[in-house]
């Protein structure tokens, strides 16, 4: 019989964390049809994509993704060295609380 640290540390130890992601409606609709397949769980993919990412990227083996322009010049002069959160901001803008 354990006593109360060793089931206060197994609690804590195996506690998952819940985060929002921003992903594509095209891919999270593919995972969802793959994991309906599968018979497993988005949760389940998309840990497994992860681990297969930062193994990869650990071996020095990850490739660069070439960004998607369609036949544009870039960044408008508004948006030119604004982050991430910047961007996404002004994209969801209008959306949500």
């Amino acid at each position: 019989m354990g006593s109360n640290i060793d089931r206060y540390f197994h609690i804590v130890h195996n506690r998952t964390v819940k985060t929002t992601i921003d992903i594509s409606d095209n891919l999270l609709n593919q995972a969802r049809e793959m994991a309906r397949r599968e018979k497993t769980t988005l949760k389940e993919l998309t840990e497994e994509g992860l681990q297969l990412v930062l193994a990869r990227r650990a071996r020095g083996s990850a490739s660069k993704v070439s960004p998607v322009v369609f036949e544009g010049q870039g960044l408008s002069p508004a948006f030119q060295g604004k982050s991430w959160a910047e961007l996404r901001d002004e994209i969801y803008r209008g959306y949500g609380p």
